[in-house]
Parts: structure tokens; sequence; C-alpha cells
């Protein structure tokens, strides 16, 4: 099912089970998946180094990176599902709270079009 017809509670659920059914609760604490996640992170943003933003949209046409990307993507977010859920950590209001904070820090009338003042 695509983004518009899945849920976040979904997606922690498929890796809350897919953890259980390994029975590595007990190796994903906060600290191995904190890790987990800048390790996924740092894999992603191999695959930009040393190429200028003006040649991503070639990146964008070349299916066989894309397909890396995409599953690089999948397991930043895995490890970020897995890290909410055991921290009890609900995904829409931290990110709906961010967003506020940011909108007071960044407001749009003194920041648009740019990225500092």
């Amino acid at each position: 099912m695509a983004d518009d017809q899945t849920t976040l509670s979904e997606m922690k659920q498929l890796m809350a089970d897919f953890v259980a059914e390994r029975n590595w609760e007990q190796f994903h604490d906060a600290k191995n998946l904190s890790a987990c996640i800048a390790i996924e992170a740092a894999e992603l943003m191999e695959h930009f180094q040393w190429t200028h933003s003006d040649a991503v949209a070639k990146i964008q046409n070349d299916e066989k990176t894309m397909g890396e990307i995409t599953e690089e993507v999948a397991d930043v977010f895995a490890y970020l599902l897995s890290f909410a859920t055991t921290m009890g950590i609900d995904l829409s209001d931290a990110l709906r709270d961010k967003m506020v904070k940011n909108a007071k820090k960044y407001p749009a009338d003194k920041f648009y079009g740019k990225f500092r003042l």
C-alpha cells in the first residue's frame, strides 16, 4: 500500500512484528537503534558524496541507484520506527510539535527564499 493508504501505526506494527518474530527486542534499545539510524543515514549520504546538486536529476533517472537509495531510506525509516516504538514516541505528535517550533523560529515572512537572515 502507498503512503496515502498506510498509517504510521501500521508501519510501527510492521516493524514491531518483524523484530518480535526474530526475538530482536533484546538488541533494540535506544542506544543501538540511534546508532543504526545514523549508520543507515550515512549509507544514504554515500550515494550523494562528491556529487554536485545539479547532478541529482541524473541520479533520479538511474534505476539501479534509485533502488539502492530507496533501500537506504527504508532502512533509516525502519530503524526510526523501531526507535520511536522503543522510546514511546508518537511520531505524528513529535513532528507536529516540532513544526510549530520551527514556524516560530523561522517565520515565513522573514525566511521566504532564505535559509538565514
